[in-house]
């Protein structure tokens, strides 16, 4: 074979044609169309308070839907505590319907949307979570807990129990079942004829003292408790505290969908303060028991949350009857004179009421005995007060105990609403070791005089109880 070199002029021809083989023939130009494209706006940044103190760093703000939240992001621990709560509970129900606002906290976690009662418990489990709602004289409460991993799946979960929830026929029906049991079993419960005596001789025509009857379960209906769930369940009167792994931009949007479908507000009953009556020196009253021992309750004047006194009294407390064995109470009566397993004593503090008060079980032979020994023991608080040690010791446990009330993120959430409520102050925790510390034997001794006089309380003995001149009280059967 012959080879041939290639010449400038072939190359250029070989060039030329290799050119036009390869270039792609003209390409007409394309029309341009123009596309509208949707503006998202990023949510506006929160406004967040920090308060650092010596247990937390509390992160206050308000969410874009109007909660008011307390967050502590504990990032260490992958578990979200979340407590809300509402102003208004029991004594909200309309007279004739007791056990309303139990129907609707009851049926909370009983089904919603697409999921009965056991769809949504079983997914509940699936999730690895908790939720349930609960309610007292003046509060309307839900928890839940959950794996911050889960957390978006929790939360749209309870957002469903707000926002649709069933209250089936059957769930309602089971409720019904079992606060007939309860009616039955409290007629032979000491501590509900004890309240009932208690409440009837102070403040009977209060809401207070109003209770739970056949009739008024009876007349309870779905309807009605949804009905009275909007009215409790609103936005402007939620308190909202939080603890776990997340932040408040992470969390605000979350509790913004559970609380979306809940109305803004509503209006509910008033509920009045008591005034407790002058009591004067009585003799005990008597609820007729029959059962080998007898439940003794005694009950007097407290103080407010607010009283300047009130962390004296606290502080007295523990010595009085709220210190267990280190008790005066509890090592004259059990220890010395052996006529009791336990007894106590402690403050209530309530927005509507306030008392001091304390309780123990005895043999019905011992009752009268019983009675004067706490008599005994309070009138010398009144006349010898308490001792330097016994005031050292009280503050020592108080102030050295605390911070066992927040070795778990539910603690600390729950700790933070107590706090909400109470409207404490967001630096409350700082304070309160102080406030302790700064009590004085003169004022717990002053305390002692003007809140411990026996004469001023009212006794109660529920059984058969021997030695005592007493009146007797008649319990009315609500079956």
């Amino acid at each position: 074979m012959k080879l041939v070199p290639l010449t400038a002029g072939l190359l250029a021809a070989t060039s030329l044609s290799a050119c036009a083989y390869f270039n792609p023939p003209p390409v007409e130009p394309e029309t341009i169309v123009e596309v509208e494209v949707e503006t998202v706006e990023e949510p506006a940044p929160l406004d967040v308070a920090v308060h650092s103190g010596d247990f937390a760093e509390i992160q206050q703000f308000t969410t874009p839907g109007g909660a008011s939240v307390w967050l502590v992001s504990e990032p260490s621990i992958p578990i979200l505590s979340l407590n809300m709560a509402w102003k208004g509970g029991e004594a909200s129900d309309p007279e004739g319907l007791e056990g309303l606002t139990d129907a609707v906290t009851y049926h909370m976690n009983e089904g919603a949307g697409d999921l009965d009662s056991l769809g949504f418990q079983t997914r509940m489990e699936d999730l690895n979570m908790s939720f349930a709602c609960s309610a007292s004289n003046d509060w309307t409460s839900c928890s839940a807990s959950m794996l911050t991993d889960n957390a978006g799946d929790a939360m749209d979960l309870i957002a469903t129990a707000f926002a649709d929830p069933r209250f089936d026929e059957g769930p309602f029906e089971r409720f019904r079942r079992e606060q007939q049991v309860g009616l039955k079993t409290r007629e032979t419960s000491p501590g509900y004829l004890a309240w009932k005596a208690m409440s009837q001789a102070l403040y009977p025509d209060h809401p207070y003292a109003r209770s739970k009857s056949e009739e008024s379960i009876a007349a309870l209906t779905p309807e009605l408790a949804k009905e009275q769930m909007r009215k409790l369940m609103v936005k402007d009167r939620l308190l909202v505290t939080a603890v776990g792994a997340v932040t408040p931009e992470e969390l605000a949007p979350m509790i913004d969908e559970v609380i979306a479908e809940l109305p803004e507000t509503s209006t509910l009953p008033e509920t009045p303060d008591i005034v407790l009556p002058e009591l004067e020196p009585t003799d005990p009253i008597i609820v007729d028991l029959p059962q080998p021992q007898s439940l003794v309750q005694f009950t007097g004047p407290g103080l407010e949350r607010d009283d300047p006194d009130f962390f004296t009294a606290y502080v007295l407390n523990y010595t009085y009857g709220g210190g267990g064995f280190e008790s005066r109470l509890m090592k004259t009566l059990r220890i010395e004179k052996g006529l009791t397993y336990g007894i106590y004593t402690s403050l209530s503090a309530g927005e509507h009421l306030q008392t001091w008060g304390g309780g123990g079980q005895t043999k019905n032979e011992s009752a009268g005995e019983f009675i004067e020994g706490i008599k005994a023991e309070m009138e010398d608080f009144v006349e010898n007060g308490v001792t330097e040690e016994e005031l050292a010791d009280a503050k020592a446990y108080l102030t050295g105990s605390y911070p066992l009330g927040f070795d778990s993120n539910a603690k600390i959430a729950s700790q933070m609403m107590g706090v909400r409520q109470e409207e404490l102050g967001i630096d409350y925790f700082d304070r309160r070791n102080d406030m302790v510390r700064a009590v004085t034997l003169e004022d717990v001794n002053r305390v002692a005089q003007e809140y411990l006089d026996p004469e001023h309380y009212l006794f109660i003995a529920v059984g058969q109880p021997e030695g005592i001149a007493a009146e007797e009280f008649e319990t009315e059967s609500e079956e």
